[in-house]
């Protein structure tokens, strides 16, 4: 295995102690939480570094790198809502949108295309990590807690927007693909390891 992909399968080892610490509230559990949150996004960053500067973007790479994000990012949101830090409602439409843009993604391949990423799944996924890292930090300085709120109306509203976008995209894809001959897989651009991830 590649060092990206093995970058990959840290993040997704990471979701188990996130949940650990959140939950059974160890002491300074929200410095903990953070630190899991932007060790995460920097293997995230790395992953798709060494990926680029390798070559070594693999089909498994492809397929593991936007579920250790979604992986994280619900059991994050998730625990959130569990320690009294976020609105359940929120909450719902940020993991329902991940879910959701991940079974678009694999229906889609069994199509035999690909949705085309947009800038705003990049932004969401910053906003993402930021505004639960702002969330937890907020139960110990009430300062941050507006700062955080505010971070977390934006995730909605991002994820709300670009779940739209990338519904239209796929029936407009879906829609030209009927009406010609079914052939190869078809990439609508090409697409990047960091575009892949911040799906």
């Amino acid at each position: 295995m590649n060092l990206p992909n093995s970058l990959t399968l840290v993040r997704i080892f990471l979701v188990p102690p996130l949940v650990v610490v959140l939950l059974t509230r160890v002491r300074d559990f929200e410095l903990w939480g953070v630190l899991i949150l932007l060790g995460a996004a920097v293997t995230d960053w790395l992953d798709g570094y060494f990926a680029r500067r390798r070559q070594q973007i693999t089909p498994l790479g492809v397929l593991l790198d936007p579920i250790a994000d979604k992986l994280l990012i619900s059991a994050a949101f998730i625990a959130l809502v569990e320690l009294g830090l976020a609105p359940a409602w929120m909450v719902v439409i940020v993991v329902g949108r991940e879910l959701a843009v991940q079974g678009l993604r694999t229906i889609a391949t069994a199509e035999g295309f690909a949705v085309a990423v947009s800038d705003l799944g990049k932004v969401k996924m910053v906003l993402q990590v930021c505004a639960a890292s702002l969330l937890l930090l907020a139960s110990r300085f009430p300062d941050l807690h507006l700062v955080g709120t505010v971070a977390l109306w934006l995730v909605v509203f991002f994820a709300l927007v670009s779940a739209v976008r990338y519904f239209a995209e796929f029936w407009r894809t879906l829609g030209r693909r009927s009406k010609q001959r079914p052939g190869p897989l078809m990439i609508l651009r090409p697409q990047k390891k960091e575009d892949v991830a911040a799906q």
